[in-house]
């Protein structure tokens, strides 16, 4: 309690000090005129230059010396807060995993988000022993060598899931002995570079292989076929349908990627959801008609109304329901279902398509959504999917703060549901 005093009447001190710095070419002038007024006016001329002098050098003596004492009082003030911290404070401050450890290589603290990734670890264990991988070793080996005061290595930590990190060790001050390891997660950095790598590489196996089939045509058209006009038919004919496909497939990527740049949609108008599904059914009327497929509509009574937008709840529902007559077509109908829900903390509304066809294999379920991602290549392509339909409704559920859930038996046709929020 007396250094902060001390401290406080040094630092009234110096405003005062800093005050009369500030002013000190009015405070030369009074005096000179109090000498001048005031009967010192049969003084020598030198004697008062002189006393000016001396006052101005004192004034700019005080700033440096105010400056230092100022210097020295907030270092004296930052070691004595960094003093009360003790070391397990500023390890919980961290939100990455971190191990104190000294020069046996033994844990000697674990922060919370330690325990929370690694588990079983507590001081008086071994790291050695905990960290086996022989990037992690030669990681301890540099350390406590001396080779290097700080390293970096990359680390996987395979169970209970896969965690890549990035592990940074160094030295805790100076002569303690004390060594720490940082872990920061890598993971989903690591996902998001894969998932991007992969989707390049497949969208450029989609376009290169429609392009390899119209070049192979053109040869063909240009060479044994130049004078067969029923082989020029056929081939134009099949260019077509793929110059159609790199066609749907580029409008699908846009949309992705008009999709991804937009950020989550805040609730503003009211989507009539009634009147949408209406729109949608009508417009794959001829599509349903052409598959022998019978569309029927199940929908509650009332109002039906969502936030959200429009044009894009009318794409979801057209992927789905196109999805339905394609795939399902051997089931003859496809029934489109709208609810209330009541049942859950927040009152929605579930839009259900359903179809009869042969169904989707439940290995196949949890990765349906994903780009490009298809249960029958070869069907989907007869059917003119780009393998991005689904993975395109996702994207558009998440903006609407909703979800998709499917449900399917083989044999036994799907069921797709959209979970809307309703306010």
């Amino acid at each position: 309690m007396a250094d902060t005093g001390g401290a406080e009447q040094r630092s009234t001190a110096q405003a005062v000090v800093i005050r009369l710095w500030n002013s000190r070419w009015l405070l030369a002038a009074g005096i000179v005129a109090v000498l001048t007024v005031y009967g010192f006016a049969d003084m020598s001329g030198y004697v008062v230059l002189l006393a000016c002098a001396v006052l101005l050098f004192a004034a700019a003596m005080l700033p440096a010396s105010v400056a230092r004492q100022s210097a020295e009082d907030a270092a004296a003030i930052e070691a004595g807060g960094l003093q009360q911290l003790s070391g397990e404070y500023l390890a919980a401050a961290v939100a990455d995993p971190l191990i104190i450890f000294d020069r046996t290589a033994t844990i000697v603290h674990a922060n919370a988000a330690a325990f929370a990734a690694f588990g079983g670890i507590a001081p008086g264990i071994s790291l050695s022993l905990k960290f086996r991988a022989p990037e992690m070793q030669a990681l301890l080996d540099s350390i406590l060598s001396g080779a290097a005061a700080s390293d970096v290595v990359d680390y996987t930590e395979k169970l209970p899931v896969e965690r890549a990190y990035r592990v940074s060790a160094s030295s805790v001050g100076h002569g303690t002995d004390l060594y720490v390891l940082v872990f920061k997660d890598q993971s989903e950095a690591r996902r998001i570079d894969r998932m991007r790598a992969d989707f390049i590489a497949n969208a450029s196996h989609e376009l290169r292989t429609p392009l390899a089939s119209i070049s192979g045509f053109i040869e063909t058209l240009r060479g044994p076929a130049r004078n067969d006009p029923a082989a020029r038919e056929q081939f134009l004919q099949i260019m077509q349908n793929q110059t159609g496909r790199m066609a749907r497939l580029i409008d699908d990527l846009l949309s992705l990627s008009r999709l991804e740049m937009k950020p989550y949609l805040k609730p503003g108008t009211e989507v009539d959801l009634r009147q949408t599904l209406d729109s949608v059914i009508d417009s794959l009327g001829p599509l349903a008609r052409e598959n022998g497929v019978a569309i029927e509509r199940d929908f509650a009574e009332g109002p039906l109304d969502v936030p959200g937008d429009r044009d894009e709840l009318f794409q979801v529902f057209e992927n789905l329901l196109e999805n339905a007559c394609k795939y399902g077509q051997s089931g003859g109908r496809v029934v489109v279902t709208i609810a209330h829900r009541d049942d859950g903390p927040e009152p929605g509304i579930d839009v259900t398509i359903r179809d009869f066809g042969p169904g989707i294999p439940e290995e196949h379920i949890p990765r349906i959504t994903e780009r490009f991602y298809r249960v029958d290549v070869e069907n989907s392509r007869t059917q003119k999917g780009t393998g991005l339909g689904l993975s395109i409704v996702k994207h558009i559920l998440t903006r609407h703060n909703a979800r998709l859930s499917i449900k399917s038996e083989v044999g036994n046709g799907a069921a797709f549901t959209v979970h809307l929020p309703a306010h």
